[in-house]
């Protein structure tokens, strides 16, 4: 996949990693305004990837790198799924956001914890059997795909990571401790 950016690609390493709406993937080649990156079939097929169209707008956020500031949760480009827009509402200036709950992810998503969704850490408002949402304040509808984002678009998942390893704790999949 060839990715127009205004990252400085001159900056960018070979075997670099970029977050592309959340899925972490590694540089293989670059040039003016662009870079290129490869996807296995795994990716494709726990991301939204391989719906991507020419022209599709596309959250890009390069790697952390030791020393930079960590605000918000932490993101690891590590997509564990794939869930759907159910509704789109204004709520004062923010954008309120219901997504489905499948199964697969009710375990690790809880209110007022994290979720990053196309790459985009935010805030758990309330969960429901079902569903749960979140608000999009004016910043991140204007500096990422989520403002343009419609109900019945599907959206990469990642859950917290502390979530990620509580949950296989809890259904016995943990590793012992060794103390």
């Amino acid at each position: 996949m060839v990715i127009e950016t205004a990252f400085d690609t001159a900056a960018i390493a070979m075997g670099g990693s970029i977050a592309c709406s959340g899925a972490c993937l590694t540089v293989v080649e670059t040039g003016a305004g662009w870079f290129a990156v490869d996807a296995s079939a795994e990716t494709l097929s726990h991301t939204t990837l391989g719906d991507w169209r020419e022209g599709d707008p596309v959250n890009l956020e390069r790697a952390l790198k030791a020393g930079d500031e960590l605000g918000g949760h932490f993101v690891a480009g590590h997509v564990d799924g794939v869930t759907e827009i159910l509704d789109r509402a204004p709520d004062g200036d923010s954008l309120r956001f219901t997504f489905a709950l499948p199964d697969w992810l009710r375990s690790t998503i809880a209110p007022k914890g994290s979720v990053t969704l196309d790459g985009i850490s935010l805030t758990v408002n309330e969960v429901a059997p079902d569903r749960f949402g979140v608000n999009i304040i004016p910043h991140t509808q204007s500096a990422t795909t989520l403002g343009a984002a419609r109900p019945g678009q599907r959206v990469n998942v990642e859950i917290d990571v502390l979530a990620r390893y509580v949950a296989r704790a809890l259904a016995g999949e943990g590793a012992p401790c060794p103390n």
